[in-house]
């Protein structure tokens, strides 16, 4: 076990010693992002586990070391985190974790306190918790994100999100099942083997479609059904039991915004701030150079796309554009304006169907989800939204039945637009 050391404050301190000889545990969310995220930590020295538990148990040990007016995502991070510890399958001693602080107005800044509490109660406070952060607010002389750390990591959110798009573009018309699976993980090999950058962006983007293109398919009308909310519940199996899965058992394509457009968000609210309140203006200034750098990443990957027979994603702006007479784009809390203007963007590219996912104890995503699937409707109402919760007592089977609801009705539409064809 390596010598514990801890700052001024009593933190527990994440040192070189613990890097070379610690496993980093580090929960799910999108699983072909966060696949090529821990391989690329692994390739620069880290011995990075991603979880991919998804059983009753998560739950139950989040109800009991969280308190139950905390979010669900919160309860569900921390659950997966002491249960792995609680498994017996890793040394406790030679064992860290890893959670992101975004440092914003959303209680996930608090989720490495609540972590942190949590393992005291049940014996772990040996057990490094490493915060993934862009503001500095934790440190730790083992952990370093690095320039080349950096580009890698952007550069592998961009592939992900290349992946992700087309797959749920393919997956429901495959003639071969499971090809598309195939394809997607032969690829995160590929980009790890090449050592993922993004000098060869373009042409790796160019390939990556091809063979996307070069997949069997049957196209027939199928209901396509976007997903959006809370970006923890958005994406992962865990928090949202398995919807996207669930939704292609129901012969549905699933459409599910990319990520690179939530850290967008994230730059683009930093520089309203400074643009409306007028203070800080280093933040600004960082917040817009990468913003510029990741509008010209998602620019590459419409291109790489739009030749193809596959729609590509919508450009930040234009998206940012719809929320206009809907509400102001100071709106930043939770995903803010993003999850608005998501569902308007998804009508917009002719996908009315949306379920919008929404955790227990995420108030700003109710107002900005939930809240406005009414005014929404006034300006579209062929719009199709159901708000699903999901919290500890919620079940599976209720949540599925609202949303076989939802596509009873999705399926009569496009009944109607076949009959009018």
């Amino acid at each position: 076990m390596a010598e514990l050391v801890y700052d001024e404050k009593g933190r527990l301190l994440f040192t070189e010693e613990m890097r070379r000889e610690y496993t980093i545990l580090i929960p799910m969310m999108l699983p072909i992002h966060f696949t090529l995220l821990s391989r690329i930590f692994n390739t620069h020295g880290y011995k990075v586990e991603l979880l991919r538990t998804t059983h009753r148990g998560i739950v139950d040990e989040g109800l009991q070391n969280v308190h139950n007016d905390t979010c669900y995502p919160a309860l569900l991070v921390i659950g997966q985190l002491i249960d792995a510890l609680k498994s017996g399958k890793y040394d406790i001693n030679k064992t860290a974790l890893m959670i992101t602080q975004t440092g914003g107005g959303c209680r996930a800044s608090n989720y490495i306190h609540l972590l942190r509490k949590a393992l005291k109660k049940n014996g772990f406070e040996h057990v490094p918790v490493v915060s993934l952060n862009l503001s500095g607010m934790e440190k730790n002389p083992g952990f370093k994100l690095t320039v080349k750390l950096m580009y890698q990591l952007v550069a592998a959110v961009c592939y992900a999100d290349v992946l992700m798009w087309l797959a749920n573009q393919v997956r429901p018309y495959e003639i071969n099942k499971g090809q598309t699976d195939e394809l997607v993980d032969k690829w995160v090999e590929k980009l790890i083997k090449s050592k993922i950058g993004i000098r060869d962006f373009d042409a790796k983007v160019n390939r990556i479609v091809k063979d996307f293109e070069a997949i069997p398919v049957n196209i027939v009308p199928k209901i396509k059904v976007g997903i959006v909310g809370e970006i923890y519940i958005k994406y992962a199996p865990l928090g949202n039991n398995c919807l996207e899965e669930f939704l292609q058992s129901e012969g549905v394509e699933v459409v599910v915004p990319g990520l690179l457009d939530f850290i967008l968000f994230m730059c683009d609210h930093h520089i309203v701030d400074t643009q409306i309140y007028h203070v800080r203006y280093k933040k600004f200034v960082a917040s817009a150079v990468l913003k510029k750098f990741l509008l010209r990443m998602q620019n590459k990957i419409i291109k790489g796309i739009e030749g193809s027979r596959f729609n590509p994603p919508q450009h930040f702006e234009k998206t940012k554009s719809l929320v206009k007479g809907y509400l102001s784009t100071a709106n930043k809390m939770g995903e803010g304006w993003l999850l608005t203007a998501e569902m308007l963007e998804l009508i917009h590219s002719g996908v009315e169907n949306i379920i919008c996912a929404q955790p227990f104890g995420c108030l700003p995503n109710h107002i900005v989800g939930k809240g406005m699937i009414r005014r929404i409707r006034q300006t579209h109402p062929e719009a199709n939204i159901v708000a699903i919760d999901y919290d500890p007592g919620a079940t599976r089977v209720n949540q599925e039945n609202r949303i076989k609801l939802m596509l009873s009705t999705a399926r009569e539409n496009l009944k109607r637009k076949n009959e009018k064809a």
